[in-house]
């Protein structure tokens, strides 16, 4: 009698990899595409209806303008993933692993540094003083209000301040929401709590990479001597 053949174990299936968190500006998005509807109306009917030179110089016109629009609002992008951190400049794409990162700067813009020395803004991650102002605001008024509910429940017994609380916390503005912060300086946060999880990782070590992007840079300087060429010349 012969014993059954050994079965081989079932292979298992891949683990799904993790996406990368896509952080752009809503607002540069929507003013680019504005922009880029005034330009293609204005530019089209030149191009229709122009006499003379005007068609081919709206046409250049376009060529340079076009590019440099999607450049600054609707290109710029920041990815974030468990290894590196990419980000989509106006003229660049800059990939930085997490174990090259020194730190994650807020100022007047929102920035990272590499550990030699090269800093990075990052142009999808704009920072909105106003923003910081509304949020600061809305701090100081919950502030307030915790320390209304505090004074009310002084002298209340053990109960009463039990039930107090739950009640407060039911409402609006809760002191356990945490601090109010505005979008972009939560968006940094985020990056900041990835950095210092991943930043040790084995996979997350590498070389800062740069690449120039020449499918913005090359039409805009072609649209650029056009219209150079056709204002000399005209």
């Amino acid at each position: 009698m012969t014993s059954p053949e050994p079965q081989s174990p079932a292979p298992q299936p891949p683990e799904p990899e993790s996406k990368d968190r896509v952080y752009r500006s809503v607002p540069a998005i929507a003013g680019g595409v504005l922009l880029l509807a005034i330009t293609g109306w204005l530019g089209i009917d030149a191009i229709v209806s122009g006499e003379g030179r005007t068609p081919w110089l709206a046409l250049a016109v376009l060529l340079l303008v076009v590019p440099l629009v999607i450049a600054f609002t609707l290109r710029p992008a920041v990815y974030a993933g468990d290894d590196r951190l990419r980000i989509r400049n106006p003229f660049r794409l800059v990939v930085v692993p997490w174990g090259q990162v020194a730190s994650l700067r807020s100022s007047y813009s929102n920035e990272v540094l590499t550990e030699s020395g090269a800093k990075y803004q990052l142009w999808a991650v704009p920072v909105s003083l106003r923003a910081r102002k509304k949020a600061a605001r809305r701090e100081m008024r919950a502030t307030a209000q915790a320390r209304r509910e505090m004074g009310r429940d002084e002298g209340r017994g053990a109960a009463l301040g039990m039930r107090a609380g739950l009640d407060g916390g039911l409402g609006g503005d809760s002191v356990s929401d945490g601090p109010a912060r505005a979008e972009t300086d939560r968006i940094m946060d985020e990056l900041r709590g990835l950095h210092e999880a991943r930043h040790q990782a084995e996979s997350a070590r590498g070389e800062v990479t740069v690449r120039w992007a020449y499918e913005v840079l090359a039409p805009a300087l072609a649209g650029a001597v056009l219209v150079l060429i056709l204002v000399v010349t005209g």
